[in-house]
């Protein structure tokens, strides 16, 4: 079959392979792919810039935003049929026994092996997967809105169950990719009064689909100074959330800025770089700091309901659908702020 591989520890090591189909085994499922997103991960993966923390194997299949069909069940597995409509949640092996897992955070579990990673990943016509990491798609739903649950899902966690949003908050969201644009999205369902989502020049098209989406304010940081714009709103005092979706450390030195006494940062975006500034004013301003990751069966279960009905808009944020032949074309699209997503589309038999 057809798969999309990081093959080596370097940039640009990554095509497309054929290789063998994964092998059914008792206790899970075949499922075929049919939509997959591209992650920043992903790109950070083809470009060799992701996390030092973020360590896997290779060779590895790339993708975990999936979205397809069981097409065979293994023995053991209840409740699943060849024909359903699933996604996939992106924790691929868990050890199901330790205290993380007990407590239902296998999210955090210390053996955790994802997709895309450590586990072949959703890139590739087919994928392995265990029954407790699959959710229906509600019947309304399409493949393509389905294939945006997980980055959803992260947006869901970091902004309703780490740093909960509340009615009538100011909220900043740095970031005008995805999990920032779709924060906004989640931040706005929550009752925020009022929102900012903060780019750079190359987040043109994407600030603007902010405006699209209901974001109040929008702005350049490398042409205006998002302090004095924060200053002017609510009580002068700053956001009672900053959301950090820009996966670059220092932009927590801005979020400490920004936030006011006593509130919070949501910190989602992942920075290889080491920090060089000093983190005093977390403690001078007693600012909650939150380390948001990944997601749990529930967060996924919330995100799905919202897509059947309709309070969530992914048709402006996919925008585009490309064969696995082009992720290059697909992954630059995302690179340059042409499309806030893209999404790979796996050829159907």
């Amino acid at each position: 079959m057809k798969a999309l591989v990081k093959y080596a520890d370097e940039s640009g090591a990554l095509e497309v392979r054929d290789v063998p189909e994964p092998v059914l085994a008792p206790g899970t499922v075949i499922v075929r792919l049919h939509t997959v997103g591209v992650c920043g991960s992903d790109i950070h993966m083809w470009q060799n810039s992701q996390s030092k923390s973020s360590v896997g194997v290779l060779p590895v299949t790339l993708g975990h935003e999936s979205a397809g069909t069981v097409t065979a069940v293994g023995d053991g597995v209840t409740g699943w049929s060849v024909g359903d409509r699933v996604v996939c949640e992106t924790a691929a092996s868990i050890c199901g026994v330790c205290a993380l897992c007990r407590a239902g955070r296998y999210n955090l579990c210390p053996q955790r092996q994802g997709y895309g990673l450590k586990r072949d990943g959703a890139m590739a016509e087919y994928m392995l997967a265990e029954p407790r990491v699959l959710h229906r798609i509600p019947d309304t739903v399409s493949f393509e809105t389905a294939a945006m649950t997980e980055p959803f899902a992260v947006a869901y966690n970091c902004v309703v169950e780490r740093a909960a949003v509340s009615p009538g908050d100011l909220v900043v969201v740095q970031g005008a990719g995805a999990i920032g644009i779709l924060a906004l999205q989640i931040a706005l369902l929550r009752g925020a009064a009022t929102t900012v989502v903060l780019g750079t020049s190359i987040d043109a098209g994407r600030l603007e689909t902010a405006k699209q989406l209901g974001a109040d304010h929008v702005l350049d940081v490398t042409r205006e100074d998002p302090r004095e714009l924060v200053a002017s709103l609510h009580d002068g005092l700053g956001a009672d959330l900053v959301v950090d979706a820009t996966g670059v450390s220092a932009a927590l030195q801005q979020s400490m800025e920004l936030v006011r006494p006593a509130g919070a940062i949501a910190k989602v975006g992942w920075g290889p770089q080491p920090l060089g500034f000093t983190l005093d004013p977390l403690v001078k301003k007693a600012v909650t700091l939150y380390g948001c990751y990944s997601h749990t069966w529930n967060t996924w279960e919330k995100v799905l309901r919202l897509f059947a009905d309709g309070k969530l808009d992914t048709d402006r944020v996919l925008g585009g659908l490309y064969p696995i032949e082009r992720w290059e074309e697909a992954f630059t699209a995302m690179r340059q702020g042409v499309h806030v997503k893209s999404a790979l589309r796996m050829e159907q038999p």
